[in-house]
């Protein structure tokens, strides 16, 4: 079922990896929760009156917005929108916000996923990324957080730092399961473009991304959470039984959804589109478009999927999941094309076949990209 994903574009200060889409001055965001409001107007035709089954709040940094404009914008997509009883309503949020108050006013909210954005519990990684708490604070958000009754919690943390070594990677997980945490995202450090990491590597401030000790650590946090328990259902993603993130599991099992915010993605099965990934464009454009004019007014772009790209795409996507490639999700035109491909990695034993679909083996998760990549057809 479909859901809604809204993009708040602000942060307190810029961490080093970052490559989204974020302003760190403040002085636009009661203008911008207008114009997310407005927008949401505008789009509320795009999943044609289907309920929805979560709603994401991201960024940038959503917990920076007070319970006030969180109440006016749920106002308004429950206005548009019907929203299942059980609907999973995730906002993403630093742990320095969540103060005992700022939880207190989530509490009196639809929100009932928190997504804290931890990244590790060491003071020397934390500075090396530039993130705005400090490891005290990282412990503290969680138990405030169980503390005020969000048992569905998500903790996102990053391997691979050149600072981040594997006593602390390990110290990292077990802090983690020292609390009843029923899902964790956990990502490789990656050197993005135009990042303040990417300056710093090219110059020799800091050293890359080693493969073989992120690997290590890719290892060591696969074989820790199936100790635990947790599902590894998605590369980067671990969950305990029943605990998926539903949102995210949208996307990857490819069903629609809506995308409100500067540089917000939607789908709705054959096309994506994308808006201005610009603060203020996007501020002059909702302050002036009404919906007769709404394709023709520059907020977003849109690309019609060609078999091929839908095709790469349940590919890419498929493989990263428990739920793997199946044959018959595969466009009949590409059935055999993906069958030739395949077999080298069936044979190496990085791809393995069950009843159902293809999946990755363990070792086929090392090269998760370069698999899908070899599988992508660049026939138009």
């Amino acid at each position: 079922m479909p859901g809604i994903y809204l993009h708040i574009p602000f942060c307190k200060q810029a961490c080093h990896y970052c490559n989204f889409h974020f302003s760190t001055s403040l002085n636009q965001k009661e203008a911008m929760v207008e114009a997310i409001v407005r927008e949401l107007e505008l789009q509320k035709d795009y999943l044609k009156g289907a309920s929805l089954s979560s709603i994401y709040f991201g960024g940038g940094t959503p917990s920076l917005l007070s319970g006030a404009e969180l109440e006016y914008i749920f106002s308004k997509i429950y206005q548009l929108h019907p929203v299942n009883a059980d609907a999973e309503i995730t906002l993403e949020a630093n742990p320095d916000d969540l103060d005992e108050a700022k939880l207190q006013a989530l509490r009196d909210t639809p929100v009932n996923r928190l997504s804290i954005g931890i990244q590790s519990f060491a003071e020397e990684d934390l500075r090396f990324m530039n993130r705005s708490h400090n490891a005290t604070e990282a412990r503290a958000c969680i138990e405030n957080a169980l503390k005020h009754g969000f048992e569905n919690l998500t903790l996102d943390l990053i391997y691979g730092s050149p600072t981040t070594s594997h006593a602390q990677w390990k110290t990292n997980l077990e802090t983690v399961f020292q609390y009843p945490i029923p899902h964790l995202s956990a990502y490789c450090l990656t050197v993005e473009a135009k990042t303040a990491l990417d300056h710093f590597v090219r110059k020799g401030l800091a050293a890359p991304v080693d493969e073989e000790h992120a690997n290590a650590q890719f290892q060591y946090l696969m074989d820790a959470t199936r100790e635990r328990g947790y599902e590894h259902y998605e590369i980067s993603n671990f969950a305990k039984p029943g605990w998926h993130a539903r949102h995210n599991s949208s996307y990857w099992q490819g069903e629609p959804y809506l995308g409100i915010g500067p540089s917000a993605h939607s789908f709705d099965g054959t096309s994506r589109q994308w808006n201005v990934a610009n603060n203020a464009k996007y501020l002059k454009i909702l302050g002036e478009t009404d919906a007769q004019v709404l394709e023709q007014a520059d907020l977003f772009e849109r690309e019609i999927l060609s078999p091929a790209t839908r095709y790469n795409e349940y590919v890419m996507t498929g493989l990263r999941t428990i739920w793997g490639c199946q044959l018959e999700k595969i466009d009949p035109a590409f059935r055999a094309f993906f069958l030739e491909n395949v077999q080298p990695f069936l044979d190496k034993g990085l791809v393995y076949k069950d009843s159902h679909s293809y999946r990755l083996s363990e070792a086929g998760k090392f090269m998760a990209d370069y698999i899908a990549a070899e599988l992508f057809s660049v026939d138009e």
